[in-house]
């Protein structure tokens, strides 16, 4: 059938009373016209909504590793001596552990965090092949532990719900739990620092260790090939840790 069939009139119903055929209706035209305005404008939408989708996705895709739910970098420790020196500088985190006051369950559950991250963080570095991404997880996943046993030794009422979606999370987003604990007893200890001068000269070393710890931490990840870079920021949180202990003393 060509167009010219398709748009022909019908002769059955010629002589009809009141009834004109028309062979170009400017009905027939006008409908598809709206038809095709209106499955483009669909497909603009649909178009547009799909690029508004796309860009928040691919700014998450592209965010950097160490804001990555599980960082499970298998690099680092390229010679012997950063493996030792990084296996050195972990065991201070066991020492504090060992010195932290234990006072309550709650203090004790921590102090044995801190154990559980000088050992985690030490059979990281001295691992080799597949074990050390797991071991790597283990790391981030006690670090992350070890910040909600300090929120709950630094207070004995805490929220039901923070404390069961960081249980929950624990193991799936190390990082973004540690994240909130952190935020949470560095509020803490600003408030305690200004309560008690005792406090003071200590929350300003942790402060300058925590931005210095950051900094490296973040660094770390911009320049992995720099050595000992990461020596360099177990000893900054150390020294930080150390700090906490002197809070919750």
């Amino acid at each position: 059938m060509t167009p010219k069939g398709s748009l022909k009139p019908s002769k059955a119903l010629n002589g009809v009373h009141g009834v004109h055929l028309s062979p170009h209706s400017p009905f027939t035209v006008q409908e598809i016209k709206q038809h095709g305005d209106l499955n483009q404008s669909a497909c603009g939408t649909s178009s547009i909504r799909c690029s508004q989708r796309l860009v928040p996705l691919k700014l998450w895709q592209e965010r950097p590793s160490f804001l990555r739910p599980i960082h499970c970098c298998v690099n680092g420790d390229r010679s012997l001596a950063e493996t030792v020196v990084n296996v050195l500088t972990s065991l201070p985190f066991i020492a504090l552990g060992v010195q932290a006051p234990r006072k309550n369950l709650n203090c004790t559950m921590y102090a044995n965090s801190l154990i559980g991250v000088g050992v985690a963080s030490s059979l990281y570095h001295a691992s080799r092949g597949t074990a050390r991404k797991y071991l790597r997880w283990a790391d981030y996943t006690m670090i992350a532990t070890s910040t909600v046993c300090l929120t709950r030794a630094l207070r004995n009422e805490n929220s039901k719900l923070l404390m069961a979606t960081s249980a929950l999370f624990l193991p799936i987003q190390p990082l973004m739990v540690s994240a909130v604990h952190t935020g949470l007893m560095e509020v803490a200890f600003a408030k305690r620092a200004v309560e008690d001068p005792d406090l003071r000269s200590a929350h300003n070393v942790h402060r300058m260790t925590s931005l210095v710890g950051g900094a490296l931490f973040v660094c770390e990840d911009y320049f992995p090939d720099t050595p000992y870079l990461h020596a360099a920021w177990h000893l900054a949180a150390a020294v930080g840790v150390s700090t906490c202990n002197k809070l919750l003393e």
